[in-house]
């Protein structure tokens, strides 16, 4: 049996698992990783900083269902990526992150750059190891993959010393990948729920959580229309319906629909198809009372999800995907009556009625242009900050797999994710909306788009401050502004420096000239300048 250095073993086992690209910021302690990728066809796309690059990494296991690779160095490279860590668990995304490490023969020597992994990522990720022998490189790998798909999905962290990283050992067997756990439905399970839904007055569903597909988005769209159904999305999941579909009701998310809020109060089952009843869910735990909840059905990967705060009438461990098409062949083609879904319709579509904001620049028009004419297979992606209200409130969504934001509600995500979408498609429009705070957090991952021609078209919502921030101040302590002002860069000039193409909107009507434009290829940066009175889509100073 031949032998390798730690880093070829490494990268053996990561084609060995499939991998397309990893994503990374290079460093001095997994050098041997890096000479062991040179012998694959596996793309290391090179970022600018670590976070920018867990997002991106996050962003892919997102897009394909596929864990994420990251790879960065030791000690203030690691604990740049945690924002990004946290993102992937929050969002419950497969992630496998590889921490360069100091060598073992120093270790708890306080050397240069030395951390505890287990301690500092213990609680922000599912399982955090460290490789003590090259001849177990392998099996750590394996695991980590295994754990990072399992169950709720999630980011691992493996820490690689760099003498067990470049020390040689016999090369180990193909993985072998253990089988699919069985799901827990049953007959009498899938007829209860049926019958269920049947006799409810005013059930609503509600799709979430992360393993969901485009077969699932139609799948469970049919389960919504055969009950007479409201279907409803968690906090940023809104691709997880068409947004067009009858029976969609809009998302539960942070600033839902006030009506829509009320009708889950109202309801008398609800069927969780993946999702939780969280704290923005249900504003705050305000819209349902645990001791008064209604019949809650909850089908989700992980037996730790139910039960978190509402009592659940039926708890089934399994994938949502699995369980959506057993349900349609116990229902009839077209619902016996309407339990709610006409209304609750009608209510969403008068939210997505337009409520004017101050300013020549009207966010509301832009994002209403954008759902009416970007086409629905664009890719949309957001970080943090009141500017995607406006995103959530007035897109539609069409197509599953289209947008791409953190429910962690972390800034910065956008453009990594956006530079993340289009490498993964090229033939695709990819769309980043961020604020001008949001992007300033990760704007040097503009390098990264030029330098592997991920062309995106990047909409600046500019207002000159950290609005979100301002909204609460403004709020608690009423004309007293302290530490939310911004000063940005000439965002024109910005696209100019990095090879591509600046747009300055100040009046709403230039838009759709300088969004066609950016259509025909190239980086293209789009600043809308908005009016600094404007805080929210229903709230001005």
């Amino acid at each position: 049996m031949s032998k390798h250095h730690g880093g070829k073993i490494l990268a053996d086992r990561l084609a060995s698992h499939g991998v397309k690209r990893v994503f990374s910021v290079p460093g001095e302690s997994f050098l041997a990783a890096l000479d062991g990728l040179y012998d694959h066809d596996i793309q290391n796309v090179v970022c600018r900083q670590e976070g920018g690059a867990a997002m991106m990494a996050d962003a892919y296991g997102k897009m394909t269902g596929e864990p994420g690779v990251l790879f960065v160095t030791r000690g203030p490279g690691a604990t740049n990526a945690s924002a990004g860590l946290h993102i992937a668990m929050h969002d419950a995304t497969p992630l496998v992150c590889f921490v360069g490490q100091v060598p073992l023969k120093h270790r708890d020597r306080d050397v240069f750059q030395e951390v505890n992994y287990r301690d500092v990522f213990g609680s922000l990720v599912k399982w955090v190891a460290e490789v003590e022998r090259t001849d177990r490189l392998a099996e750590y790998v394996d695991r980590a993959f295994a754990i990072a798909r399992s169950g709720r999905p999630g980011p691992v962290v493996i820490a690689l010393p760099e003498d067990v990283l470049s020390a040689d050992a016999s090369a180990p067997a193909a993985p072998v990948i253990g089988a699919k756990p069985e799901s827990s439905l049953s007959d009498a399970h899938l007829d209860r729920i049926a019958e269920t839904l049947r006799k409810a007055d005013r059930p609503m569903i509600i799709a979430g959580g992360s393993l969901w597909s485009a077969e699932a988005a139609e799948q469970a769209a049919a389960l919504a229309k055969r009950t007479g159904a409201p279907i409803a999305v968690t906090f940023r999941r809104q691709d997880y319906v068409d947004n067009n579909h009858p029976n969609y009701a809009g998302d539960l998310g942070v600033g839902m629909n006030p009506k829509l809020g009320a009708r889950l109060s109202q309801a008398d089952v609800i069927l969780l198809l993946g999702a939780e009843l969280n704290d923005i869910t249900t504003k705050d735990f305000t819209l349902l009372d645990p001791a008064t909840a209604p019949e809650i059905i909850q089908i989700a990967p992980d037996p730790g999800m139910p039960n978190k705060v509402y009592p659940t009438a039926l708890s089934l461990v399994c994938d949502p995907r699995d369980a959506v098409p057993l349900l349609l062949e116990r229902l009839p083609e077209e619902p016996d009556s309407d339990r709610g879904a006409i209304a609750a319709r009608a209510d969403y579509e008068a939210w997505q009625t337009p409520q004017e904001t101050p300013g020549a620049v009207k966010l509301e028009a832009v994002i209403c242009w954008l759902r009416d004419n970007a086409g629905p297979n664009t890719i949309i992606t957001n970080g943090a900050g009141n500017y995607a209200a406006f995103l959530h409130r007035y897109h539609r969504f069409r197509q599953h797999g289209t947008q791409l934001a953190p429910t962690s509600g972390s800034m910065g995500y956008g453009l990594p994710a956006a530079v993340s979408a289009k490498l993964q498609h090229p033939d695709r429009t990819v769309v980043c909306l961020a604020g001008d705070g949001c992007l300033q957090m990760t704007m040097q991952e503009l390098s990264t788009a030029r330098q592997y021609g991920a062309d995106i078209i990047l909409i600046v919502a500019n207002n000159g401050r950290y609005g979100t921030i301002r909204m609460h101040q403004e709020r608690e302590y009423p004309g007293r502004v302290s530490g939310t002002e911004l000063f940005n860069p000439d965002w024109a000039a910005l696209a100019g420096a990095y090879g591509g193409t600046g747009h300055t909107v100040t009046e709403t009507g230039q838009f759709a000239e300088a969004f066609e434009a950016a259509r025909t290829g190239g980086l293209h940066i789009i600043e809308l300048r908005l009016d600094p009175q404007m805080l929210s889509t229903t709230a001005s100073l």
